[in-house]
């Protein structure tokens, strides 16, 4: 070896060791300095209006603009506890307590959230190009709901998808074609309430409800018909993937506004999806085989509908699966939640059960049942279904949030693209400057001469949307609503509701939040026949 390298040697080895002890010296003040700086950095950010994820913002928000009010919340978790339980009761109390009804700006970790309590903004925001899509959760994307109409992206896909639900599904030649299915499927609850109401004094009715409905939306879409008094495994098994389903829709994801935590699925979010998913796909893919197989059949369900239209539309397996999956996903408890809000509030409301029944009594008479054509003519039962909307609407938060595409102006304030924005139906619904004794149940209300004549809830009145409104309102919406007035005014015609002695005679108004807002506790009554 040469004296040259000899020296290069010892230099490098020199600098090294010179390295070495700087780093070992220094190595704990500058992690304490980095520690720092990441400290104040949060503490600076926290300090703005609506928490971390706005702070992060104050630069590049517009200067003519006013800031937009919130609680700040904790340092990088921001206001997630706003999020937790009943989130549309915290919130309420919170933009109130604030002054920020109109609209209030708050943080998920590191995402921005806008709410309004308040119609005139909600209609803003719902009927904007802007907010034509919605945040994608790790969940929803998981479930595939990323490919269906929920969630799928504003665009030509997603009007695909819109057009074939609304033409085929929804359409009212559709709805219309359906009604002896739902009407069988009413005398079938009848039967079976009936039969139960002759050995127990008291009675569930929850999980009756769920299973109508979900043998409505399987005979819709999948062309399956069957009993509800029969114990079906495939019901039962699809009855489970939806609650599971469900269940990881409504849970509040950490790792969607915390991606440091996403690698490792602290609530086991992923690892529930990755079991659910194989079983769906199975499920549904072995229905899509058996359509295909049975190609020659007159009667087309909604399954038909969407292999006829596979190649036009450029269908993939994969988005057939998804879209199906996701009706009767969508289609499933909203009915059954609703339905069950409606009767325990008959049973408190004894005055206003009898003025339906009474109402029933001269239209149908009781010689006969209720037919889906006699709903027009029953007003009164009408104002109730609205009046139960309102004060328990099933998506309070109106179920899924939107998210801005661009950076736009809401209220006069700016708003960043990539915001969540959030409308609180059950607040703008209980405010007393829009509703007068707003926590009274008054289906009166929705009788009074003038401007609520026909109130709509539809979406074109934001002062009660339980459906939504604009492009992503609920494509379902007159399903809906004709399934549950039809379903209520036969079980209020067949019975005469009662409170259950099991439960001393009263309700539970308790609420839990899911996807939906359902009664914390299920509905139990005593039932009298009115037909005999």
């Amino acid at each position: 070896m040469s004296l040259s390298s000899e020296t290069e040697s010892l230099w490098v080895l020199a600098l090294a060791s010179k390295c070495s002890a700087l780093t070992k010296q220094n190595i704990f003040f500058s992690l304490l300095l980095l520690l720092l700086i990441w400290f104040f950095l949060s503490i600076f950010y926290w300090a703005h209006p609506g928490g971390p994820a706005w702070g992060r913002r104050r630069n590049s928000s517009s200067s003519s603009s006013a800031t937009i009010p919130g609680p700040r919340g904790l340092p990088l978790i921001g206001s997630m506890s706003l999020m937790t339980g009943l989130a549309h009761q915290k919130i309420a109390a919170m933009a109130k307590s604030l002054g920020a009804t109109r609209l209030m700006a708050f943080s998920l970790a590191n995402t921005r959230v806008i709410v309004t309590c308040h119609p005139d903004v909600a209609k803003d925001i719902l009927n904007s190009s802007v907010f034509a899509d919605r945040p994608i959760k790790e969940s929803a994307y998981s479930l595939m709901f990323n490919r269906a109409i929920g969630f799928a992206p504003y665009g030509l896909y997603w009007r695909t998808l819109r057009r074939i639900a609304s033409h085929h599904l929804f359409c009212p030649k559709q709805i219309k074609s359906s009604e002896s299915q739902r009407r069988q499927i009413a005398s079938q609850m009848v039967k079976i309430l009936s039969s139960t109401a002759a050995t127990s004094s008291s009675l569930h009715i929850r999980q009756t409800l769920k299973t109508a409905s979900l043998n409505s939306m399987m005979g819709s879409v999948f062309g399956r018909f069957y009993n509800l008094s029969d114990s079906n495994p495939e019901v039962q098994l699809l009855q489970s993937l939806v609650d599971e389903g469900y269940d990881l829709l409504g849970l509040l994801n950490w790792s969607d506004h915390l991606p440091f935590l996403a690698d490792f699925d602290p609530q086991k979010i992923r690892f529930r999806c990755s079991r659910l998913v194989p079983q769906v796909n199975r499920f549904v893919t072995r229905i899509i085989n058996q359509h295909r197989e049975n190609s020659s059949q007159q009667t087309m369900d909604f399954v038909d509908v969407l292999l006829s239209l596979q190649q036009n539309d450029n269908l993939s397996d994969s988005d057939i699966i998804s879209v199906l999956w996701e009706m009767i996903f969508r289609g499933t408890d909203t009915v059954a939640v609703l339905i069950e809000w409606i009767l325990a509030r008959m049973v408190v409301h004894k005055e206003e059960q009898q003025k339906i029944q009474e109402e029933l009594d001269k239209v149908v008479g009781r010689s006969r049942a209720v037919v889906e054509s006699d709903i027009p003519s029953l007003v009164y039962l009408t104002a109730v279904v609205k009046e139960v909307l309102r004060l328990h609407p099933p998506g309070p938060l109106l179920s899924w949030a939107r998210l801005a595409i661009t950076d736009t102006i809401v209220d006069g304030h700016h708003v960043p693209r990539g915001t969540t924005a959030m409308v609180n139906m059950w607040s703008i619904a209980r405010d007393p400057q829009i509703w007068s004794d707003p926590l009274e149940f008054i289906p009166e209300r929705f009788l009074s001469s003038g401007a609520n004549l026909e109130f709509s809830i539809m979406g074109s009145d934001l002062r009660l949307a339980p459906f939504g409104s604009g492009r992503r309102t609920c494509p379902g919406k007159a399903l809906a609503w004709t399934t549950v007035t039809f379903w209520v005014a036969t079980l209020l015609h067949e019975f005469k509701w009662l409170p259950s002695p099991d439960q001393n005679d009263a309700v539970d108004f308790s609420e839990v939040l899911k996807l939906s807002c359902e009664m914390a506790n299920p509905l139990t009554v005593k039932l009298c026949p009115r037909r005999t």
